[in-house]
Order: structure tokens, then sequence, then C-alpha cells
């Protein structure tokens, strides 16, 4: 419960700090995020990664264990995005779902709070090769129920997504996933 109430209170903050959120849609059942960038990369550079290297992209604000180092994900059907809680134990954020190398990787599950909660959510990050590198799409789609509805969690939840996008997008692109302040 703790580690929920810190991961809300990130997301809460996050959210403050910042306007953007890419909530397309949300109702009373449920909602879906949309962010889009591009990439000055290859694709199959964007997917390894995604997949192989989500530990050094990953925000550690939005972990349970604290260290986002402690991520991985086994890009397979059936596998698992998943963290190490050092000396407590682990917890399975998503599950893989559906691969497509260096295109599609779909993942089903609640991210943070919402994983206690009665949703299901399918999160699909799809790449593109462009001209000016790869335009990378993220969307996240849930439903179900969630006790006070989701018209506060949605643009919340976009916001993490949001970042969790710019910081992949800044590993690829610098080695660093960090927001270069002046």
């Amino acid at each position: 419960m703790k580690i929920t109430i810190r991961v809300f209170a990130s997301i809460t903050l996050l959210a403050a700090v910042s306007g953007y959120c890419g909530v397309t849609s949300s109702g009373p059942s449920g909602f879906e995020i949309r962010n889009e960038t591009v990439i000055a990369a290859a694709p199959d550079e964007i997917y390894t990664a995604l997949t192989r290297r989500v530990g050094s992209w990953w925000d550690a604000d939005h972990t349970y264990s604290g260290d986002a180092r402690n991520m991985r994900i086994d890009a397979r059907p059936g596998g698992c995005f998943c963290e190490k809680i050092p000396g407590k134990g682990a917890i399975e954020h998503m599950r893989v779902i559906y691969v497509s190398k260096d295109e599609v990787l779909r993942l089903s599950g609640g991210l943070g709070p919402l994983q206690e909660s009665g949703v299901a959510g399918t999160l699909t990050w799809s790449l593109k090769s462009a001209e000016q590198g790869t335009i990378i799409v993220q969307e996240y789609k849930v439903g179900g129920y969630l006790t006070g509805g989701f018209s506060e969690m949605a643009p919340l939840v976009g916001q993490v997504l949001e970042v969790q996008m710019q910081r992949l997008k800044r590993f690829v692109e610098t080695g660093s996933p960090e927001e270069i302040t002046q």
C-alpha cells in the first residue's frame, strides 16, 4: 500500500508540473492514451532499447524498488515486464502479448495503482521507419472498474507515459534519459 501511495503521489506531482497529456478519450468505464514522437534512430535500435534496456531509461520514480535497473522485459508472447524488489520479491507490471521485432511490442496489464483495481489495460508501442528517423507511437487503452472513476486517473497516467516516452527518446538519441537543463 505504501508503494501505491508513493507511485500515485509521484504521478500527481508530475501531472502538476507539466500540462501535456496524451489522453484521447476518457469515460466512466475507461480511457485511452496516445503519445507519438520521432526518434532520430533506426527502428531496430529503438526496439532494442525498448525491450532489452528498459532499466536504462525507465524513470525510477515509477518503480516499486526505486531503481529502474531492476526492470526487464522478456520480449516474447507470455514474457514478463517485471521488476525485482531486492530482499522482498518481485512484481509483474505487465505481460507481453504480441511481438513483431523492430515494429510492435504489446503488453497487457494495469500499470502502477491500476494494478490493484478491476481493470484491463493494453499498452502498445509501434515503430515505423521515416525519413527523419523512426515514428514511435505509444497507446494505452484501459477499461473496467476503478474506485472513484477514471476522470482523474487518466491524465495522471497519460503524463507518466509521456515522460517514459521522452526518456526513451533521449536515451536512444543521447545515451542518457535525463533532461538536459541549461
